[in-house]
């Protein structure tokens, strides 16, 4: 009895001690994780940011479609007991939402692509305007952002014409059809919401590129700073030998 209650307080104690060691370094091991071995934290790739910007720019196609197959061709008109007003019956839709949406992925892509052409990856970062000296960038550039802004009107418009039609369904003509929002932009503007992000991978290409030339450049200048002060002070060290003997 007393030689198993002494095993059984010293596995305690042993399984105890494990327990409380390993409840020490798991802070330690996840820091590891979050931080680099110099206790800097974990810089964002530029991989990861094309991925943020594309996985976007694909959500928001993909909901402006969907908004654009589920708009209702036309609604009901229904003659008023005066007889001289139209109420407008809808079916229930969800293509203002959906517009809606497709229209807040298209400015988080947009938003995440211009920020990730001028982020400072692996704490470099380098001036915009050695980045707009390049001609292709600045091209690229241009159409990415006015590409972004005709997809969010073509959104936009008919998101908006639709919500009007839906709150304003009574009119005092006899005559009104019941219209929906003009068939079609919800489609275009999908398209290009889907072009915008894939142009910004295009000028954050260009961009990475225009980065590496310019840390290629800084390098070698400096290397040739450094080469030549070398020379200097082999020159100046020879030519007092010289003097010396």
């Amino acid at each position: 009895m007393f030689g198993s209650s002494v095993l059984s307080s010293f596995v305690t104690s042993s399984i105890y001690t494990r327990l409380l060691a390993a409840k020490r370094a798991r802070p330690e091991a996840r820091g590891d994780r979050e931080f680099g071995a110099d206790g800097s934290a974990m810089a964002v790739t530029v991989k990861q940011m094309a991925l943020i910007v594309a996985l976007l720019g694909v959500v928001s196609f993909v909901l402006g479609v969907v908004a654009e197959n589920k708009k209702p061709a036309a609604g009901t008109p229904v003659t008023g007991l005066d007889g001289a007003s139209v109420t407008c019956k809808y079916p229930g839709d969800p293509t203002v939402a959906l517009g809606y949406l497709s229209v807040a992925f298209l400015v988080a892509s947009t938003v995440v692509g211009y920020l990730s052409l001028f982020y400072p990856y692996q704490g470099k970062s380098i001036p915009q305007g050695v980045l707009f000296k390049h001609t292709t960038f600045t091209v690229f550039f241009n159409i990415s952002v006015f590409t972004a802004g005709l997809a969010a009107a073509l959104l936009l418009w008919p998101t908006i014409t639709e919500q009007l039609h839906l709150s304003r369904n009574v009119h005092h003509d006899i005559k009104y059809e019941c219209p929906t929002a003009k068939t079609g932009l919800l489609g275009g503007g999908a398209f290009l919401s889907l072009d915008s992000s894939l142009l910004w991978l295009i000028a954050l290409m260009l961009a990475g590129n225009a980065r590496e030339d310019f840390f290629e450049e800084e390098g070698n200048g400096d290397k040739g700073e450094y080469g030549t002060a070398s020379s200097d002070n082999y020159y100046d060290a020879d030519s007092g030998l010289k003097g010396s003997a």
